[in-house]
């Protein structure tokens, strides 16, 4: 399958990394037209999203390593407070030590920044700014004591493919245990209620859809977010790895701004996934989490 057609799952490389896309339905397609980072997420086939690496490296999930192809994630902020808003800083590093500088703009920033909970209770897309000198930083507040891991999914002017790189935060106060949302196919946020219609299988590309309403209405006002109608990121419970995928590009003339956003995905193994679905409505970003098993084996 083409990048393009993969693409027309939320960008997909679920594969090694963790997948958990899904995409079905009226297809929305990529406001910006698309881009060759949404080409390598869309192959699915290493895992991390960065297809053609070869090796090892193209069998290991994105956001597993702290280090990669020779740039490092130096995490500047190693634990902060929970319910308190805090700058995070970090700086991504080149095979030198060097920081980098210079940065491939992908579905309009030059470096996205995703927080998830361990036990994938907690998520949080943040997109930081860089100063002059390479050093990022964003403020956050993450709502529970725990670990988390913080992925940032980029690619260097001087790469020729992007990068998903992971390192551990520490989040202090009083902690309480949380088990994982049991899989289901509907979630409510914010007034919005998002079906999920299609399985995830591993090894093999599945389609699967996102479906948008309110107050028992679909929701046809989806409004452009990151060059696209939907964004989804998934992890994989118990390791964290992870996925990164967009929409399904539209055929010419059937442009369409809801209710339905479809992708495609492949899961990289058997196990349980959580989903987190970006939408926007009315000029504000919502998040959609589902909790999903894959059905089948693996090859």
């Amino acid at each position: 399958m083409s990048p393009l057609k993969k693409i027309g799952a939320f960008t997909a490389a679920l594969t090694a990394a963790f997948a958990a896309a899904y995409g079905v339905g009226s297809a929305v397609a990529p406001v910006d037209g698309g881009s060759t980072r949404e080409a390598a997420h869309a192959s699915m086939a290493d895992g991390d999203g960065h297809a053609e690496q070869g090796s090892a490296a193209a069998h290991t999930p994105g956001g597993l390593q702290v280090s990669e192809g020779g740039y490092t994630l130096d995490l500047g902020t190693a634990s902060l407070a929970a319910g308190t808003r805090t700058t995070l800083r970090f700086v991504v590093r080149d095979a030198e030590g060097a920081p980098v500088t210079a940065y491939r703009t992908e579905h309009g920033k030059q470096l996205h920044l995703i927080v998830a909970s361990r036990e994938l209770t907690a998520y949080r897309h943040l997109h930081p700014t860089r100063a002059a000198d390479g050093t990022w930083s964003t403020p956050v507040e993450l709502p529970e004591a725990g670990g988390y891991r913080v992925f940032a999914d980029f690619t260097p002017a001087a790469a020729r493919e992007g990068l998903t790189l992971g390192s551990d935060l520490a989040v202090t106060g009083s902690y309480a245990a949380h088990a994982l949302p049991a899989p289901a196919n509907t979630a409510t946020v914010d007034g919005y209620t998002v079906r999920l219609d299609g399985t995830l299988a591993p090894g093999r590309e599945s389609d699967l859809t996102f479906s948008v309403s309110r107050a028992g209405r679909p929701v046809t006002t989806l409004q452009p977010y990151l060059g696209a109608y939907g964004h989804l990121v998934a992890l994989r419970s118990g390791d964290l790895a992870y996925l990164h995928v967009h929409p399904h590009e539209e055929a010419e003339g059937t442009a369409v701004s809801g209710p339905e956003v479809a992708f495609t995905a492949t899961a990289p193994s058997p196990g349980t996934y959580r989903l987190f679905l970006d939408f926007k409505v009315g000029d504000r970003v919502h998040t959609a989490a589902f909790t999903a098993t894959t059905t089948g084996h693996g090859h």
